[in-house]
């Protein structure tokens, strides 16, 4: 479970690249109740989505050369420069380098062996997202690559993550947990399906999962796995935006 006592490796900040920042924002409010708040004129487009004052994402233009829409997950470090030593020396690629965002905190972008790219922020004044687990917020995420035991020791080597195997029908699901905090779960990793891409997928908790899904088609989003449940965890459903940036909804079962 997520929560916002941010520990080394636990899921802190995500934000939404995008080619049309107005069009996706009115999206995203519209399908998730969130509002957009603009990071000011120096911000180079930046802004946050919020629910009642706090802030749950954000969304930016597309900045890197190549770059498709996409939802990027960061994890919290407290040392990002520290943290691109330990991916480089692990396998990973470096995107961009560790560097200051005003007095925020300071980020770095990186791509795991399997191909997925992420990010890590290191706290200045802004500790991370307000809120996680509420309807309108962040609450699970997932990485999608071809050989899931393959990144592991990546990701262990990075971030101290533990993993534990569990059946999912007929199949076995890795969840993965942080080193600190009791070892709360952050996410899972996936085989990725031929001819995909590899992804860390958000998932954001919503009140109904299938009028969500309804609401984004009406909205001229897709749905790319459909509604589904799972015993004890809830019912969910993988979507894209109009610009082909995916995520996840859930509603998640009764604790």
């Amino acid at each position: 479970m997520l929560t916002t006592n941010y520990v080394p490796g636990a899921p802190n900040w995500i934000d939404l690249g995008t080619p049309d920042t107005e069009a996706a924002s009115a999206f995203y409010c519209a399908l998730l109740g969130w509002n957009f708040q603009s990071a000011g004129p120096d911000s180079g487009g930046y802004g946050f989505f919020q629910v009642d004052g706090k802030t749950v994402a954000a969304v930016g233009p597309l900045t890197e050369e190549g770059a498709v829409s996409a939802w990027t997950v960061y994890f919290h470090t407290n040392d990002a420069d520290a943290t691109t030593k330990a991916v480089e020396q692990a396998g990973g690629t470096v995107r961009f380098p560790a560097s200051d965002v005003f007095t925020n905190g300071r980020m770095a972008g990186f791509t795991d062996p399997g191909g997925a790219e992420f990010a890590v922020w290191e706290p200045g004044e802004t500790k991370g997202l307000d809120l996680v687990t509420d309807p309108g917020s962040l609450c699970w995420t997932e990485v999608y690559v071809p050989d899931p035991s393959a990144v592991l020791p990546f990701y262990r080597t990075v971030f101290g993550w533990t993993s534990e195997e569990m059946p999912f029908d007929d199949a076995t699901y890795i969840v993965l947990s942080t080193a600190e905090g009791d070892n709360p779960s952050l996410g899972g990793v996936m085989p990725l399906q031929p001819g995909d891409r590899p992804h860390w997928l958000p998932y954001f908790e919503v009140a109904d999962c299938d009028a969500t899904v309804a609401r984004a088609q009406e909205l001229g989003g897709n749905v790319i796995v459909p509604g589904m449940g799972v015993e004890g965890v809830g019912r969910f459903a993988v979507l894209a935006d109009a610009y082909g940036a995916r995520f996840a909804v859930m509603t998640s079962a009764p604790a």
